[in-house]
C-alpha cells in the first residue's frame, strides 16, 4: 500500500522515525485520571474512610469469566496504560472542587483533603505480561494495598483492559484465520466508537498482529506503520482526460519528460486486444484519475478499480497505468478491491497480470500487490480461503474496531482479601462464584511442549516442581480432577507497580505484539481453530479448592424447612 513516505515496501513503510519511539512510551490520553470512574467508587470510599477503614489493606482479582468471540484464548493487553495511569492517579484541586459539588451534601472537608493527598505509593499491581495469552478465571491484574485506594482504581483498570484485550484477541483471530502470509491493515478509525476509540483500536491491532493501520495520528503516536490509498472520491472527481492539468512525467533514472496520459492510452489498446475488452467500455475519467495519481505517487501507485467496473474497466485502466509508469522507470504497487465477489475478481486481477507479465517479460508484474476491503470480517476471509482467493492484503475496520461478534470482553475485579482475610463473593450462578484469597498462578507445559494447564494456589503455598506429580483439580466441580507432570513450569504473574514506582522496564509495543505470537504457539492447535475450539483447563490446586469450598459453607445461608 502506499503510505506517508511513498515506499512501496508493504511492511516497512509509514513507520514514524526511531527517535520518536518516546511518543509511545509517555503518551498518555489525558482523559485517562481518577475522575475517569463510576460516582459510587467515590461515595464508597466516604463510607470506608468514615467507617475508620483507613489503614485496612485488601486484594483484588481483575479477570474475566468467559473467552470472547466463541474462542478459548484471550490476549491481555493494556498492562501498559493501567500503570500510566497508577503514575498519574492524583486527584488536582479542580477535581476536589468539582466533587464537593457533585457529591452529597454533607460530606466532611477532612475527606476531601484525605483524596487531595492520595496517591498509589502504598499499592503493589501483580500482572501478566502484557501481550500474553490468558484463560477465565485467572486473574490479569492483582492489586494490593490500602482499601480505599484499591477501590477507587476499579472502574479505571477494567476501562483500560476491557477494550484493549477484547481488542487485542480480535486482531489475533484475523491473524489467524488469515495466515502468516496475507498483510493485514486496520482501516476502521472512521468506524470506531470516537476518537480515543480509533486509537485504542489502532494500537491493539497492531499489538494483536495487524501489520498497519490507516490512522495517522495512531502512526505519529504509537509508531505503527500507516498505510492508505484513495477514495472513490478521487476516481468520480473526474469526468474525462481533458481534466489532466499535468500530464507529463520524468523518467525515474534518466530525467527524460513524456506524456503519461499519452503512453498510457498507447498501453490500453494493446491490452484491450490482448485481454479481449473493449476500449470504448472502460472510463475516461476513472483512467484521468489514475493517471494523475501516479503522477502525484509514481513509486507508491495503488488504485481502486471497483468504482465502476473491475472487468472491464477498473483493471484494463489501471494495467495501462502501470505500464506507461514502467516506461518511465517506476514500478506500482497494486489495486485496491472494495466491493463485489472478492474471490472471483482477485483471480481474475491475478491472471491479467499474469498474462500481462508473460506478454510484456516483466516478471514484477505478475505479483503486483492485490488488497481487499469490503466489510470483512472472520467468515469472511475463511469463505475467501476455501475459494481459492489471490488477495495480498486485508483492508478490514468495522468489525475489527467494534468488535461486533461480542462489543464487550466483561472483565470484573472482586475483592479476594482484606486484612489478610478471605472474602469470596457467592451466587446461585456458580460462574459469578469468586476465588477468595491471595493466589498466585502457573502455567504447566506437557511433554509435546505446549501448555497444558494454567494452576491457581495459594500465595503460602510451594510451586509446582518440574517432573513432580500435581493434582489439580477444577474449582466447583468436585469429580474433575487429574494428575500432572510437567515438563516446564511458567510462573504468570510479576510485579510491575510498587513502592510508587514501574518495577519493570516496559518492552515496546514491538516486543508486546511479538509475545501474542510467541505465546499463541505455545497452544495446541485445537485450542485457537475457529470452530468449536477445546476449552483450556484452568485448575486449582487442592489445597485452594479444600480452601474455597470451607469458606464458601462457612458464609452460605443455611436454609431452614417447614
Amino acid at each position: 500500500m502506499m503510505s506517508s513516505n511513498n515506499s512501496v515496501d508493504l511492511l516497512e513503510d509509514g513507520a514514524f522515525a526511531a527517535s520518536k519511539n518516546s511518543w509511545n512510551r509517555y503518551y498518555s490520553n489525558s482523559v485517562v485520571q481518577p475522575l475517569l470512574t463510576d460516582l459510587y467508587q467515590i461515595t464508597m470510599a466516604y463510607a470506608y474512610w468514615k467507617s475508620g477503614k483507613i489503614d485496612d489493606h485488601a486484594v483484588f482479582d481483575l479477570f474475566f469469566r468467559t473467552n470472547p468471540f466463541h474462542g478459548e484464548f484471550t490476549i491481555f493487553a493494556g498492562l501498559e496504560e493501567c500503570l500510566k495511569f497508577m503514575e498519574n492517579f492524583h486527584y488536582s484541586e479542580t477535581d476536589i472542587e468539582y466533587l464537593k459539588h457533585a457529591l452529597p451534601q454533607g460530606i466532611e472537608e477532612e475527606f476531601f483533603e484525605y483524596l487531595s493527598q492520595l496517591t498509589a505509593k502504598d499499592v503493589t499491581l501483580y500482572a501478566l505480561k502484557e501481550g500474553s495469552v490468558a484463560f477465565p478465571r485467572v486473574p490479569l491484574i492483582k492489586v494490593a494495598g490500602p482499601l480505599i485506594i484499591v477501590q477507587l482504581l476499579e472502574t479505571t483498570l477494567l476501562t483500560l483492559v476491557n477494550y484493549a484485550s477484547l481488542m487485542a484477541t480480535n486482531a489475533a483471530r484475523y491473524r489467524m484465520v488469515a495466515g502468516r502470509h496475507i498483510n493485514l491493515l486496520e482501516f476502521g478509525l472512521r468506524r470506531a466508537q470516537g476518537p480515543d476509540g480509533g486509537l485504542s483500536a489502532s494500537k491493539y491491532a497492531y499489538i494483536g498482529g495487524f501489520d498497519g493501520t490507516s490512522n495517522v495520528l495512531a502512526g505519529k503516536l504509537f509508531n505503527i506503520p500507516v498505510k492508505g490509498t484513495h477514495a472513490h472520491a478521487y476516481i468520480t472527481s473526474f469526468t474525462g482526460t481533458q481534466e489532466l492539468k499535468t500530464r507529463v512525467l520524468a523518467h525515474k533514472e534518466t530525467g527524460d519528460k513524456r506524456d503519461l496520459l499519452e503512453l498510457a492510452i498507447e498501453h490500453r489498446v494493446q491490452l484491450s486486444k490482448i485481454l479481449d475488452i473493449s476500449t470504448e467500455e472502460s472510463s475516461e475519467g476513472e483512467l484521468a484519475a489514475m493517471v494523475s495519481f501516479a503522477i502525484a505517487f509514481p513509486d507508491g501507485f495503488m488504485a481502486l478499480v471497483d468504482t465502476y467496473d473491475v472487468k472491464r474497466s477498473g483493471l484494463l485502466n489501471f494495467c495501462a497505468v502501470v505500464l506507461a509508469l514502467n516506461d518511465q522507470g517506476f514500478r506500482a504497487v497494486g489495486i485496491r478491491i472494495d466491493s463485489g465477489d472478492l474471490a472471483y475478481l482477485s483471480c481474475l486481477a491475478r491472471e491479467t497480470f499474469e498474462r500481462i507479465s508473460e506478454q510484456f517479460k516483466l516478471p514484477w508484474f505478475s505479483k503486483l500487490t492485490i488488497v481487499a476491503s469490503n466489510d470483512i470480517n472472520e467468515e469472511t476471509i475463511l469463505s475467501l480461503n476455501e475459494q481459492g482467493h489471490k488477495i495480498d492484503c486485508f483492508g478490514i475496520g468495522t468489525h475489527l474496531v467494534t468488535c461486533q461478534r461480542q462489543p464487550a470482553l466483561g472483565c470484573v475485579y472482586k475483592m479476594v482479601e482484606i486484612n489478610a482475610q478471605p472474602r469470596i463473593k457467592l451466587s446461585q450462578d456458580v460462574v459469578k462464584v469468586t476465588m477468595p484469597g491471595n493466589k498466585n498462578v502457573f502455567r504447566l507445559y506437557g511433554a509435546d511442549g505446549h501448555a497444558l494447564i494454567d494452576l491457581l494456589q495459594r500465595v503460602d503455598e510451594s510451586p509446582p516442581e518440574v517432573g513432580q506429580k500435581v493434582l489439580c483439580r477444577h474449582p466447583f466441580q468436585e469429580s474433575k480432577r487429574a494428575y500432572v507432570i510437567p515438563t516446564h513450569v511458567e510462573p504468570l504473574y510479576d510485579v510491575y507497580w510498587a513502592d510508587g514506582r514501574v518495577t519493570q522496564a516496559m518492552p515496546s509495543l514491538e516486543e508486546v505484539r511479538d509475545r501474542v505470537q510467541n505465546s499463541l504457539r505455545t497452544l495446541r492447535q485445537d485450542h485457537k481453530r475457529t470452530l468449536n475450539p477445546t476449552p483450556y483447563k484452568v485448575a486449582v490446586s487442592d489445597n485452594l479448592y479444600n480452601f474455597i469450598h470451607d469458606l464458601w459453607l462457612q458464609n452460605a445461608p443455611i436454609g431452614e424447612l417447614s
